[in-house]
């Protein structure tokens, strides 16, 4: 009886909702559901990057402007809108006023305005705004909720399998809705364009205004907002200092009650906690909770250090999502990130696919091949780290010099240079935006697995170790001092095929043998990271066949730069000269005859929104012009 009691409830209260949904929306609610991806988009108002553009060419130039600018206050990294937005500010007819953002949350401009007068000691201006930004919060918050009824959401296929029968389905769906309640106050605290929520933004306006009123002689509503403050942190030995004061200015019988409204909300709140801390601990799943004001007692004892885990690793993710919004876009199109640092378990670490055509990997292979004939490196000698591995390098320079004795191509050559130099834009726009990073030391290596040797083998390719600094794991602890190279500052993996056994690269933890995540070598892939103790890396051992890569090491530091490489250019830019003449023009379209392109990707660029596919009327297999020093590709 309790059931259909219950259920009837339920379904009733769903058939009412899908109801008033179908009348205002003028159909099935399920015809007007969006997906992941879009909702992602339009929270990061992706629509009005591509309303800016259609705006400009239908010569509306005030919409234009309101709607980059709209784009750009949730996107301040995206370089070509600030490029955008600059042309914009210099083209005549654009007034000030055009810049305005179209969805401004009302509770931010007024929250903004409001502490800006309190930092003035402006404090009657300061409680308007305040209070407000308070009104309007609690508002955005409750539409916020509502917003959280709807259907189950497949977390994922595990916690689906968890709950096969009704009542589990039941309990999580109605967990879910809970939880995401509970998320609602971090969407309001978090302004458009950043990651990271303002930390106890209910609160601190109560402790902001509590100031105010003071300070402009309300002392009555002081209290109320003391003791409002109070629900949430209820032993603040400060704000219980000024409490005191306050009834004594008031009168020990002057009743000082806590607001209505922050009353219910924390009353509210801590009961969806209460829920959602028995669930989890009854019925499993996990719970960031979103508050630093929750009641140490109201969280389960078995699930305390959990929590504390839990926020820690919420804020270190945090961190990195706003390292990469800080990034800006790739500086050239086709290539993406396969996995990132908090896929691959560590920090500084990315996986790039695309940087390469399988052409261009063809060609470098052949260069290889001079590596092994008359290399800088060790000419196919036994590996330095292995004794059942071949060895053979060539750096930059050397590649140029065999090309000036005719030993190999010259497009060969310059596709190296390119190469490497389009892997460092890469890594220095995803790690270091505005801050340069030059090459410390390039070297095209190839691995070979010597056959007789493999049975019985125990060994890496490449022990583990990090980049600058000296792994000691059994102190926990990397060196940084001679011999390592104490100046490099980041890394980077350039791989150009992947038909051979083994070689992949793996992280590990200081100790050197728990392994956090793997690379495995693919033509085009780049594997990049942070050349410190946060990386230790090794290379499994190539058990058949033979692996290449362009190995990439690069610093901040000018005076530490290669010289080789300034070198080889230096004799690439007297080789174009030379071609230049008209005695070279025979040799110059020999050497363009029958070769497969070269030429790299060029930068993304334009007004238009981010695209993965190309510019209508680019030719990608066109053959590329002859490098200069000055050349951006």
């Amino acid at each position: 009886p309790w059931e259909a009691a219950l259920f009837g409830r339920v379904l009733q209260r769903a058939d009412c909702l899908q109801h008033c949904l179908g009348r205002q929306l003028g159909a099935a609610p399920s015809a007007h559901r969006a997906s992941h991806a879009i909702r992602r988009d339009f929270e990061q108002r992706e629509p009005y990057n591509y309303l800016q553009v259609a705006f400009f060419q239908l010569k509306k130039l005030d919409q234009a402007v309101s709607a980059a600018h709209t784009f750009f206050v949730a996107n301040p990294q995206h370089l070509q809108m600030r490029e955008d937005i600059e042309k914009y500010r210099r083209m005549s007819g654009v007034k000030s006023d055009n810049f305005r953002d179209l969805e401004a949350t009302p509770h931010w401009e007024a929250y903004e305005t409001g502490v800006q007068h309190y930092n003035a000691d402006e404090y009657l201006q300061a409680v308007a705004r305040l209070e407000e930004s308070l009104t309007e919060a609690l508002s955005a918050l409750e539409e916020c909720r509502a917003l959280c009824e709807g259907p189950w959401e497949d977390e994922d296929d595990e916690e689906e399998e968890m709950q096969p029968g009704l009542y589990e389905a039941i309990a999580a769906h109605y967990i879910q809705v809970l939880k995401c309640r509970q998320q609602c106050v971090l969407e309001i605290a978090t302004k458009p364009g950043r990651i990271s929520a303002t930390e106890d933004f209910i609160p601190s306006h109560l402790d902001l205004l509590q100031f105010a009123y003071d300070q402009v002689g309300n002392q009555a509503v002081a209290a109320e907002c003391a003791a409002s403050y109070l629900l949430f942190y209820p032993t603040d030995e400060p704000m219980l200092e000024k409490m005191k004061q306050y009834r004594t200015v008031l009168g020990e019988d002057t009743a000082v009650t806590a607001r209505e409204s922050i009353q219910h909300y924390v009353q509210r709140s801590l009961m969806e906690k209460k829920l959602i801390y028995y669930a989890v601990e009854h019925l499993g799943g996990t719970f960031n909770d979103p508050d630093l004001w929750t009641p140490d007692e109201l969280i389960p004892e078995n699930l305390k250090e959990k929590h504390r885990e839990d926020q820690e690793k919420q804020k270190q993710e945090t961190l990195d999502v706003e390292g990469r919004k800080k990034r800006g876009p790739l500086p050239f199109e086709g290539i993406a990130v396969t996995m990132d640092s908090r896929q691959m378990n560590g920090t500084q670490r990315v996986v790039f696919d695309g940087v390469l055509m399988e052409s261009e990997c063809k060609d470098l292979l052949q260069l290889t091949k001079a590596a092994g004939e008359a290399g800088d490196g060790y000419r196919a000698r036994r590996s330095p780290h292995t004794p059942h591995e071949r060895f053979e390098g060539l750096t930059v320079l050397k590649a140029v010099q065999l090309a000036q004795n005719g030993d190999v191509d010259w497009r060969d050559a310059k596709l190296l240079l390119q190469a490497s130099e389009k892997s460092r834009k890469i890594i220095e726009s995803y790690f270091t935006p505005g801050k340069k990073l030059h090459f410390s030391f390039t070297h095209l290596v190839c691995r070979t697995a010597v056959d007789e040797e493999q049975e019985g083998r125990m060994d890496l390719s490449h022990p583990v170790h990090a980049d600058n600094c000296l792994l000691d794991p059994e102190g926990q602890e990397c060196w940084r001092e001679p011999p390592a190279y104490v100046y490099r500052d980041y890394s980077g993996i350039l791989y150009l095929n992947d038909d051979f056994q083994g070689g992949g690269l793996f992280f590990t933890e200081m100790d050197t043998v728990t392994v956090t995540a793997e690379v495995h070598p693919k033509c085009g892939r780049l594997v990049a990271f942070s050349s410190g103790k946060e990386n230790p890396h090794g290379v499994w051992a190539v058990s058949r066949g033979r692996r290449c890569a362009i190995a990439l090491w690069y610093t901040h530091s000018q005076e530490h730069a290669e010289q080789e490489r300034v070198k080889a250019e230096e004799l690439m830019e007297q080789r174009a000269v030379e071609q230049d003449r008209p005695d070279g023009e025979e040799h110059q379209e020999a050497d363009h005859r029958g070769r497969s392109s070269s030429e790299l990707p060029i930068p993304s660029g334009g007004a238009r929104p981010t695209s993965r596919r190309h510019k209508p009327g680019s030719d990608r297999t066109q053959h590329p012009k002859e490098l200069r020093a000055r050349d951006e590709f």
